[in-house]
């Protein structure tokens, strides 16, 4: 397994960029999220952007159009929703795959980690969430699992 926060990923500009060069250089603990706006879940965002503030923690959100179709907005629409109405500060990615075919080389690495749950393999639902320490390890979580139960 290679460490994840080296995979490169374009963020809303098209620029290609990493895990690691997205955090603070004193960050120790990353959570990514699959993440959309017309969820179940999609009230998380209040969670991640808690998150997000506390010290060694960077939050990153990876809009997805794969379950349900529930973030079928462009890009600007989804960091004007995000922002609007839960003040999201913390970096969106470009909308990616995290499953199937045409999956994300992150979301492959992450998926080969185990939850509490028992699961690996495919992600499951929007807001599936895993924590990235600083050496590499990945910790996953279920949609229904709060960020703050992870740190």
């Amino acid at each position: 397994m290679s460490n994840p926060l080296d995979i490169e990923f374009e963020n809303m500009n098209g620029e290609m960029t990493t895990l690691r060069m997205l955090a603070d250089p004193s960050s120790e603990h990353w959570i990514v999220v699959n993440v959309a706006s017309a969820c179940g879940f999609t009230k998380q965002y209040t969670d991640l952007q808690a998150a997000s503030i506390q010290s060694n923690v960077t939050v990153i959100g990876f809009p997805c159009n794969q379950f349900g179709g529930q973030e079928p907005g462009t890009h600007q629409e989804i960091c004007d929703f995000t922002a609007s109405t839960y003040n999201v500060t913390f970096p969106l990615m470009a909308k990616i795959d995290v499953k199937g075919e045409h999956q994300h080389a992150l979301f492959h690495e992450l998926s080969q980690s185990t939850g509490a749950d028992g699961h690996s393999g495919d992600i499951r639902w929007n807001f599936e969430k895993f924590l990235v320490k600083k050496d590499g390890s990945v910790t996953r979580f279920s949609s229904r699992d709060l960020p703050s139960d992870m740190l």
